[in-house]
């Protein structure tokens, strides 16, 4: 038996801030993403000659009525009903208040599991059973997993589940059960969606996995991203193959400049990651955080955020790499500090001051959230009104300023 597993889609997922990239073609690519990796998905589907998909909840993304994306998912499935494969799905949290979930029929080869309690579709024809339950609401704080029934004999078992499992940073605490309240059903496979990440929770005989999104949407989902093809063998044992479908991909970039002589040494390595960076991406748009640490006599033109921006854009350009941002986190070795001790104190005690009055911040700001706050709210860049981002900007402002005066970055 050969099932693909996949979870976290997000159709059509609205991605903020991407004016931001400077590069409307980027910017355009990233806006279909969602939909490219859907093919892709589909063809990993038909090329493995699976049996099913499934698909363990977050399909779409929320409540807009943009019937469009559902048009959309409704012909990759028909594909798959001419290929007579099956496709198994459970609601998850943001599909539970969409209303292309609840409103635009499927074709015939699709299921789309109760929301009311677990329920099994035994497929003979396939050798294979299905259980699972989709969310009825947004939030479900109930453990889903204890109603879930035990393993039919004579037949490959699948779970569907959109859940956090024990705990996932970054993720609300939906459904959540244990590694043991998934064991106790004894299925083959147990597929998980919720964590967008990929990572294996039982191994062994009885397997339970969570395959990650299908296609990373912002800088904190970096990696490889996609689908899980999952066999079952004679013996019932379930073996996992991870299969990038992503069509760009985020990357988070240390450059080391500890000893580095100067900047020109510094951006040299910089080109170096990026390009090993740009190989391991196999053709796949790829956009870039990049942090440069370590202590370095270059620290300083390093602390000029601008001019750092531009040489790394450059770097960036040159390899087919988009960078979305750059920092210097570099020291200068401590001999290069020449200000008064005194006066750099007091300069960092005013700097601690403002970060902590966030009345004063909100007045340092109020000027220009009249002339630009709105249109840096709708870019999803800052929100002036907001004291804790206000906070990280004074003290980003204070770090640049000492690094200058001290070619220390920090």
């Amino acid at each position: 038996m050969r099932i693909v597993h996949a979870a976290d889609i997000h159709l059509d997922s609205s991605l903020r801030g991407l004016s931001r990239l400077g590069d409307e073609d980027v910017a355009r690519l990233l806006r279909q993403a969602s939909r490219r990796a859907l093919e892709n998905l589909v063809q990993l589907t038909v090329d493995e000659r699976a049996a099913a998909l499934v698909i363990a909840g977050d399909l779409y993304d929320g409540d807009w009525p943009d019937y469009a994306t559902g048009r959309f998912f409704g012909q990759q499935m028909a594909r798959l009903h001419e290929e007579g494969i099956a496709v198994f799905i459970a609601a998850g949290n943001h599909d539970a208040e969409s209303e292309i979930t609840r409103s635009l029929r499927m074709p015939p080869n699709v299921t789309v599991l109760s929301t009311e309690a677990p329920q099994t579709v035994i497929r003979d024809d396939l050798g294979l059973a299905v259980h699972g339950q989709g969310f009825p609401t947004r939030a479900v704080t109930t453990n889903l997993a204890l109603s879930y029934p035990g393993r039919l004999p004579g037949v490959v078992n699948v779970g569907i589940l959109h859940t956090a499992v024990a705990g996932a940073e970054g993720h609300a605490p939906y459904a959540p059960c244990t590694p043991e309240d998934l064991a106790r059903t004894d299925y083959e496979y147990f597929a998980l969606g919720h964590v967008h990440d990929r990572y294996v929770v039982n191994d062994g005989y009885r397997v339970a996995a969570f395959s990650g999104n299908l296609q990373g949407r912002h800088p904190r989902e970096t990696g490889p991203k996609g689908a899980l093809v999952v066999d079952v063998d004679a013996d019932l044992r379930a073996e996992l193959r991870h299969v990038p479908l992503d069509v760009a991909r985020w990357a988070r970039l240390t450059v080391d400049a500890t000893d580095a002589a100067d900047l020109d040494e510094v951006l040299g390595r910089v080109e170096e990651s990026l390009r090993d960076a740009k190989s391991g991406a196999a053709g796949r748009l790829l956009i870039t955080r990049i942090d440069v640490t370590g202590t370095t006599p270059a620290a300083a033109p390093l602390a000029d955020d601008e001019r750092l921006a531009e040489e790394v854009g450059l770097i960036g350009d040159r390899h087919g790499v988009t960078v979305e941002r750059v920092r210097s986190r570099a020291h200068a070795p401590a001999e290069r500090q020449r200000l008064d001790p005194e006066l750099l104190a007091a300069i960092r005690a005013a700097a601690d001051q403002l970060t902590a009055d966030p009345a004063q911040l909100h007045d340092v700001a109020h000027a220009l959230d009249r002339e630009v706050g709105r249109d840096l709210r709708g870019d999803g860049l800052l929100d002036l009104k907001d004291g804790d981002a206000l906070a990280t900007v004074a003290a980003d402002a204070a770090r640049t300023l000492l690094a200058r005066l001290t070619g220390e970055a920090d």
